[in-house]
């Protein structure tokens, strides 16, 4: 019986190593470049927010990444009258179940819950983002390499084009969309530097505060040192 119970404890672990090994590419680092994030931020907000909501995010925190309160408002302001309500949307997760198979998951920390599941949410994003290829046994007529057989179509069709999955798990553009394949790439790597933004918005200055912090230990250590030498100099 104490075998069986471990075999069972074990066996979800057990499969997950047997299994195929996910390939992810490395997602660019968006984190200090703000006109990267301000197009990330547009991109979210007109192919992704009409589905996904990002209810821990105000629509002013876009402030932080360099955007005035008046461009919020003329070009991002689409699901909220004020710039200091929540990125909600009007979709009801009844409806969502009823036309995707489950409801699109809110957005606003999906880099780290991707991270926690993954080791890296960002690369798991942009290898999802760039893996859609069309599959008409789908009901939405798409599918991942990634995430195999997903509920969600690909918002992101009309800028990528069409990929075909071919031999060898090999992805092949057969219909060019209106960006080029480096071009779309890089808009996908500012939309996921946007993700990762809005999982942690005080991510980089958290760590600027670590360096200087480290930096003011530094500068004490030598003081107390010091001071150190200078009382233990007749006992030396």
């Amino acid at each position: 019986m104490k075998k069986l119970l471990v075999a069972l404890l074990f066996a979800p672990l057990l499969a997950l190593a047997s299994g195929e090994e996910l390939h992810l590419d490395k997602a660019p680092d968006r984190s200090n470049d703000q006109a990267a994030l301000q197009n990330g931020a547009k991109l979210f907000v007109n192919y992704c927010l009409g589905c996904h909501s990002a209810s821990y995010m105000r629509y002013n925190r876009l402030k932080d990444i360099g955007l005035s309160e008046q461009q919020i408002k003329d070009n991002l302001l689409f699901t909220a009258d004020k710039t200091g309500e929540l990125m909600r949307i009007g979709m009801q997760r009844e409806d969502a179940k009823v036309w995707f198979g489950a409801a699109p998951p809110d957005l606003t920390v999906i880099a780290r819950a991707r991270a926690s599941e993954f080791g890296t949410g960002p690369d798991w994003l942009y290898t999802y983002l760039r893996g859609f290829y069309r599959d008409t046994s789908r009901p939405s007529g798409w599918n991942n390499t990634v995430f195999a057989n997903v509920g969600m179509p690909h918002a992101l069709w009309e800028l990528q084009g069409v990929q075909e999955l071919g031999d060898e798990h090999k992805l092949t553009l057969v219909k060019p969309g209106k960006l080029k394949p480096e071009e779309y790439d890089a808009a996908v790597a500012d939309l996921v530097g946007f993700l990762k933004y809005m999982g942690e918005p005080m991510s980089e200055l958290r760590k600027t505060l670590g360096w200087i912090v480290l930096a003011a230990l530094a500068v004490l250590f030598v003081f107390t040192y010091a001071l150190k030498r200078e009382y233990w100099k007749d006992v030396h």
